[in-house]
């Protein structure tokens, strides 16, 4: 069964450039950081701490260059400190931003877990998102599709999503047609792409899939 449906990020909103690509892009796809009182540069996941922003592709590339090529002091216009392991830190705490959206999203009766009621979800099109955990079973997680117009999000752990239902692990979940689903959607997706994923072979590689085709 095909595994498309993938959406993109909005690109109606205001953009801001990437201090590392050089790239004006939709601030939903950017990392903003703002400089702390003590000169320590602090994530901005929200988009809401007071003072001067600078953003970052939410991309483990651009963060690593931007970290490497010392671009957040030039950007600041004066030294800064960063915390230690910034790209790692970043992706655990987009990672529990996905899960408590996700949790709160099941707590208000707009997402669900088990291949039984997701599956029912998806045959009455009650659902706009399916996701997957990236450890499950490949041949498990193709008896399901996408739903049509639908996303796919499948870089989230069968713990993290666990967390998320209130369980020790859960392999597929779905979020219905309204609710906190856009916000899931959009968190993910800057999730993506920091999210480095473990192959059978043992080396790691940064996920850029998640959506593409399978059948099963």
């Amino acid at each position: 069964m095909s595994r498309g449906g993938q959406k993109k990020l909005r690109e109606d909103g205001p953009e801001r450039k990437c201090i590392a690509t050089g790239e004006a892009e939709p601030k939903t796809g950017l990392i903003r950081f703002v400089l702390g009182p003590d000169g320590r540069i602090v994530p901005d996941l929200a988009g809401k701490l007071p003072g001067r922003g600078v953003y970052v592709s939410s991309d483990r590339t651009a963060l690593d260059k931007a970290v490497a090529k010392g671009l957040f002091q030039r950007a600041m216009k004066q030294p800064v400190t960063l915390p230690e392991g910034l790209v790692e830190l970043l992706e655990q705490m987009l990672a529990r931003r996905v899960v408590d959206l996700i949790s709160m999203a099941r707590k208000s009766g707009d997402a669900t877990s088990g291949y039984e009621k997701v599956k029912d979800w998806l045959s009455k099109e009650e659902a706009s998102v399916l996701i997957q955990a990236t450890d499950g079973s490949e041949r498990g997680k193709t008896k399901l599709s996408t739903p049509y117009g639908g996303t796919y999000i499948g870089w989230l752990t069968a713990d993290e999503l666990g967390m998320a239902f209130g369980r020790h692990t859960v392999i597929h979940a779905a979020l219905g047609t309204g609710g906190l689903a856009p916000r899931v959607v959009e968190e993910a997706q800057r999730l993506k792409g920091m999210r480095v994923v473990t192959s059978k072979t043992g080396t790691k590689s940064t996920d850029r899939g998640g959506s593409g085709r399978r059948k099963g």
